[in-house]
């Protein structure tokens, strides 16, 4: 770093020394053209023995004037030269400053100064340099290996199938169907219309015309994306009749990072009104307390719980839990609302967020069966924005405690349980009933559909509600939220598009596939164990 400063100083030295010898050479000029001219061999006028009239002297001095406005225009237009160069060398002199802070500096965020395009340039072409475009990588493992996608015209692909779960499936994000858009059509004019450096050679038709390549010529492509590098797009071209390939290679270089927003934002006064649906499931709810007054009462200290209860069996006990808590911690900011009616999801979490007469608030749709951190309510308020943003946060999901944990005699307890692990539990991204969003914008976008009766469908409905609107959707994983394991009991009366994500959801949460394969192959493993003891004991009597 030091030597590169030292270079950038020595130019910066010679631009300033070649300015000051062209303002010298400027000014021998202008003084050479304003002397008078002299010339040995030429009588002067008015001589003796010369005769000169009026009209030979009005002649000579319009002709000097002439001369004279003419080297002036010349001056004037060698002036403007001399400012349009030094304004060039100060340009290049302010370049070389900045490049020397970024040097010290490293390259940051891109604020009110703009990066010369030459140097933008310059940094995206050294992006494909360190990218894994021309040369591999050395890596440590099998692990830091950065897999490709593969597509074609109609089909991805995919190793990470996200919420789709499908490993081959028709790109549904726009975004993403517009970039392999957008590449395949890049390569078609790269095919078609070459750079001088392109290995390729001109190939005409079977008639003699220009050979040109379109969409139905792309047989397949790659890409992988390095997040601090770029994406990098493998493309194969090919006609019917030809024998060759044509292959592509296109790199996206992502640019260095720029400032587009920094605020404060204050949440120590953002209170959350969590409404929680419930019909029976009295115990459940109970856990759900414990857990509601060591992080909401004892720690947060900013919430309002809102219960919407459905029917008469149970109520009673979930007023003695109510007033338990109340009693035990001081707390009163809490609602329990009465409905005498078969359970509905969306109904009750709509006359949550009704049931609120203070105005503007926060709320976070829960689940009886959810465990959430302090940690998470933070989220829940710097995720949601009134008007701007709803937050759709991916809960962890944990498997049943029997399967997961059936080398112990017992599970652990539930604090101990809630581990982010393969074998544990798995991010529910199918599910969108956990949310924390603004009234306003609740009751703006129109709430949950009340069409919907039974398990599940009314939370994506209001999840495709903001999708279609307005309105940003944050959807992320986050650390501090989880599904504890319950029996799930699929009823006869859903429809059976809900009898089928219900019992979709329920195997799903069973267990992971390992721990479901050992139960699969169980008699299996039975008997290989007992060959093992008897050969065991065989070899011990011999």
């Amino acid at each position: 770093m030091p030597r590169r400063g030292l270079i950038l100083q020595t130019r910066t030295h010679w631009l300033l020394l070649g300015l000051a010898l062209l303002c010298s050479l400027i000014l021998f000029l202008y003084l050479l053209e304003c002397a008078p001219q002299t010339d040995g061999n030429a009588s002067l006028p008015g001589i003796v023995g010369e005769n000169y009239g009026k009209e030979y002297y009005q002649a000579l001095l319009q002709e000097q004037e002439e001369h004279y406005q003419t080297r002036a225009t010349s001056l004037k237009r060698q002036i403007a030269q001399l400012k349009q160069e030094l304004q060039e060398m100060s340009e290049k002199m302010r370049s070389l400053q900045e490049r020397k802070n970024v040097g010290a500096n490293g390259i940051g965020y891109q604020g009110n100064k703009e990066q010369a395009p030459s140097d933008l340039l310059e940094f995206l072409h050294s992006q494909i340099d360190k990218a894994e475009v021309s040369i591999g990588a050395k890596l440590p493992s099998e692990y830091g290996v950065i897999p490709f996608e593969s597509f074609t015209l109609m089909k991805v692909f995919q190793l990470e199938m996200g919420l789709t779960r499908h490993p081959e499936e028709k790109p549904v994000r726009k975004d993403k169907r517009d970039e392999l858009v957008e590449v395949i059509e890049a390569g078609l004019e790269v095919i078609n219309n070459p750079d001088e450096d392109d290995e390729q050679e001109d190939e005409d038709g079977p008639l003699g015309e220009k050979l040109v390549f379109n969409e139905n010529d792309f047989i397949e492509g790659y890409y992988r994306t390095e997040r601090d590098k770029g994406t990098l797009y493998e493309l194969f071209f090919k006609k019917a009749d030809l024998m060759e390939y044509r292959h592509v290679t296109l790199f996206r270089p992502f640019g260095p990072l720029m400032k587009v927003k920094s605020e404060m934002i204050d949440i120590t006064r953002s209170i959350i009104n969590i409404i929680v649906p419930l019909a029976e499931r009295t115990e459940a709810f109970a856990q759900f307390m414990q857990n509601f007054r060591d992080v909401c009462i004892h720690q947060d200290k900013r919430i309002h719980l809102t219960v919407v209860y459905f029917g008469k069996e149970g109520l009673s006990k979930v007023k003695s839990i109510l007033e338990s808590v109340t009693s035990e911690s001081n707390f009163h900011n809490y609602t329990l609302v009465s409905l005498n009616e078969e359970f509905n999801r969306g109904r009750g979490l709509n006359v949550g967020a009704r049931a609120w007469d203070k105005g503007e608030v926060l709320m976070f749709f829960c689940d009886v069966d959810i465990y959430f951190s302090a940690e998470f309510l933070n989220s829940c308020r710097l995720n949601a924005e009134p008007g701007k943003k709803v937050f759709y946060p991916v809960v962890f999901s944990l498997y049943n405690p029997a399967i997961v944990y059936a080398n112990l005699d017992v599970p652990p307890p539930v604090e101990q349980q809630l581990v982010h692990k393969k074998d544990s539990g798995f991010w529910r991204d199918f599910g969108f009933g956990m949310t924390c969003q603004y009234r306003s914008d609740f009751l703006t976008i129109g709430g949950f559909d009340m069409e919907v009766k039974g398990w599940g469908g009314e939370d994506v409905h209001l999840y495709r509600k903001y999708l279609h609107g307005d309105l940003i959707v944050i959807r992320t994983p986050v650390p501090g939220l989880f599904h504890l394991w319950h029996e799930k009991r699929c009823a006869d009366e859903l429809t059976p598009e809900q009898y089928r994500m219900c019992i979709q959801s329920k195997a799903m949460n069973e267990a992971s596939h390992s721990h479901l394969g050992m139960l699969v192959f169980r008699e299996e493993i039975a008997a290989h164990l007992h060959k093992q003891a008897y050969r065991t004991n065989g070899e011990a009597v011999g």
